[in-house]
């Protein structure tokens, strides 16, 4: 089927402890069984091949989810370019605000696990494209709400993560059914690019186009339009590849899908998946945190200073911070996704727990710039942006680098379901909470303090420093990922191989004949 936009439907459903195929090599450091050779790397005509997709077309593939997933960024981000305008506009304060992008958080962490199921059993394609036609949809929609229906734009916001929990889940898979070794790590470092660019152009576009067009609700009807060209080009340029296919030997059989318990069972046994999700929640917490309250906490320091004018109820916020901000994750996205995959894939040669290591050492190291970021903030808005900028960039080194973790220490028929719960735990504990959290904490804290601009600043600048602490938690999280990540890997890619077998209780399987070879099956596989 290679080639094709046809995608496997369901299969039986079995448990999922592993046992080594008879006289198959074992994992790594097993007494009695010798080390397995590294995976041959197919070549661009073998990659072909294996795909039924010429090597530009996979490369135009790449471009559109890229493409997407910077507007899905984009979208998201430009509520907080437009913040203080939306304060405004419906009357709220700093707690509501921050349940904007909580709501919107927890939708698409709810829905996640719905697509990543559908992801790794149906066709990924028309998912995408139907996830992003109803987001579009939605989005425009929530541009017409009047002042006194909030809790409307909080609805929509929420139905808005249907559109991106459809295609956060499943893009990423593609690209690892395309790619493989440093050419897969390369085309995931361009993918997320996006993230941090696109989560910049939000914050532009918001402000830019609220000023061009003297009205707010006018930078939620950018991404809309741009949703239905995402949707035509999905349509008519991305094909299906095969699941797995370019990992397998040529004498592999295909891996067929297992049981969601089934997934579940062996993603829970998986220390390097539940580590890395567990620190990647941490950069959740902080990038979720800064991505909604930076803006604002730059405009009330410069308030504090004295070097612009307060947002009045009435009047619109002017201020160049959101403008600032996004050009700052922009360029500190690039520089930062960039440099932690080259520098993770040249240690990775001599240091195969490089991965982790790179993560754990960006996020370690951002902790003291955001620190420093908040605590200058009274004294001097340039050195704040400094801060701001080098610690984004360490901040952003773990982007690609955690999805390629996913990606190979997880077998190709789970890694949707994988990607829908790193988004789960990710989300639930990182950034559906920290933006209300933040909110909650700035209001609690204002409270105790006689009404001024000083003490709203203070307070949120207090609060902030929570993702500080945050930060070093998700370090120590990599650091233990760096222990287990190479029997992972090994395990995945013996599985792949059809060196690795998963059998299930004893009273579900039987023993027939397979490959020459005594194999225990599901009764339902000889039934049907």
């Amino acid at each position: 089927m290679s080639g094709s936009d046809t995608a496997p439907f369901l299969s039986q459903a079995d448990d999922t402890h592993d046992g080594l195929v008879p006289g198959a090599p074992g994992l790594l450091d097993v007494p009695g069984n010798p080390k397995s050779e590294d995976p041959e790397v197919p070549d661009r005509e073998g990659l072909q091949r294996i795909t039924g997709l010429s090597a530009g077309r996979s490369a135009l593939i790449v471009a559109v989810l890229c493409y997407i997933n910077l507007l899905n960024y984009m979208d998201r981000f430009t509520v907080a370019g437009v913040l203080p305008d939306i304060e405004q506009f419906f009357d709220i304060g700093d707690s509501s605000s921050g349940l904007i992008q909580t709501v919107f958080i927890s939708s698409y962490m709810v829905l996640a696990p719905v697509f990543g199921y559908l992801g790794d059993r149906y066709n990924r394609k028309y998912l995408m494209c139907g996830g992003i036609a109803f987001w579009s949809l939605v989005t425009l929609g929530s541009s017409f709400i009047p002042r006194e229906r909030f809790w409307l734009l909080l609805l929509t916001r929420g139905l808005v993560g249907v559109g991106e929990a459809s295609y956060s889940t499943i893009a990423p898979t593609l690209i690892a059914d395309l790619f493989v070794a440093d050419q897969r790590s390369r085309m995931l470092s361009v993918f997320y690019f996006a993230i941090p660019v696109g989560s910049g152009l939000g914050y532009i576009a918001g402000s830019k186009v609220k000023d061009v067009a003297g009205d707010w609700h006018w930078a939620l009807r950018v991404t809309p339009g741009l949703g239905v060209v995402a949707v035509l080009l999905l349509f008519l340029v991305v094909r299906e590849p095969p699941r797995g296919a370019v990992e397998r030997h040529s004498d592999s059989p295909p891996l067929s899908p297992t049981s969601w318990w089934a997934d579940l069972r062996a993603l829970a046994r998986n220390p390097s998946f539940i580590l890395s999700s567990l620190g990647f929640t941490a950069v959740a917490f902080v990038t979720g945190s800064l991505a909604l309250w930076a803006p604002a906490f730059l405009l009330r320091s410069r308030v504090v200073l004295g070097e612009t004018p307060p947002c009045l109820p009435g009047d619109s916020c002017s201020s160049s911070d959101s403008l600032i901000f996004g050009l700052i994750t922009c360029v500190t996205g690039v520089l930062g996704v960039g440099l932690g995959v080259e520098v993770s894939r040249h240690l990775r040669r001599s240091n195969p727990r490089a991965d982790p290591l790179v993560c754990a050492a960006g996020l370690l190291g951002s902790t003291p710039f955001l620190f420093l970021s908040l605590a200058c903030a009274r004294g001097s808005i340039v050195a704040t942006y400094i801060f701001i900028f080098i610690g984004e960039t360490l901040l952003s080194m773990n982007w690609a680098i955690v999805a390629d973790i996913l990606l190979y220490v997880v077998i190709p028929t789970r890694r949707s379901t994988a990607e829908a719960f790193q988004i789960v735990l990710s989300h639930l504990l990182g950034d559906a909470g920290s933006p209300y959290l933040i909110g909650v904490i700035s209001d609690r804290l204002r409270r105790r303090w006689p009404p001024s601009f000083l003490s709203e600043f203070r307070a949120l600048q207090f609060s902030l420093m929570l993702c500080a602490f945050v930060g070093a938690l998700g370090g120590a999280a990599f650091l233990g990922t760096a222990l287990f990540i190479e029997g992972d890997r090994q395990r995945a890619h013996l599985h792949v191989q059809g060196l690795l077998h998963e059998t299930g209780p004893a009273d579900d399987r039987i023993v027939v004949p397979q490959r020459g070879r005594p194999t225990r099956v599901p009764v339902s596989s000889v039934l049907i």
